[in-house]
């Protein structure tokens, strides 16, 4: 009996037929939606020049030396630093240490060097 089950599953399996999935069409980006996204884009630049001007305002205070008033928000200003080392002008000086030519090798370390991919949507 367990051997005609397998049987039977084994004989469907052979009849199976894969279906190919046609892609789905694709959907129309209406002009309303072009059209919000360009308002959209706007409102984003004049709220970041508000924003903007309301930073370089409470920070020019800050450096004046302002109080805050007593409440739940803080401000401060906070100094950070960062180097960052040229790298090729440590190369260069590492060659010329070793009698080798420092920009030739940049040079092929810039050529060989595959540029990332930025891909930017623009809606004019």
């Amino acid at each position: 009996m367990a051997m005609q089950i397998v049987s039977s599953v084994v004989q469907q399996q052979k009849s199976a037929v894969v279906i190919p999935f046609s892609k789905p069409a694709t959907a129309e980006i209406s002009q309303e939606d072009l059209e919000e996204f360009i308002l959209l884009k706007r409102y984003a630049r004049e709220a970041q020049a508000r924003f903007d001007a309301k930073e370089t305002q409470l920070r020019a205070q800050l450096e004046r030396g302002a109080a805050i008033q007593a409440g739940v928000h803080v401000a401060r200003l906070e100094d950070t630093f960062r180097k960052s080392v040229s790298w090729k002008a440590i190369v260069i000086r590492l060659a010329q240490r070793l009698k080798l030519d420092g920009e030739a090798y940049c040079a092929k370390v810039l050529a060989s060097t595959k540029p990332g991919r930025i891909v930017s949507l623009i809606v004019e």
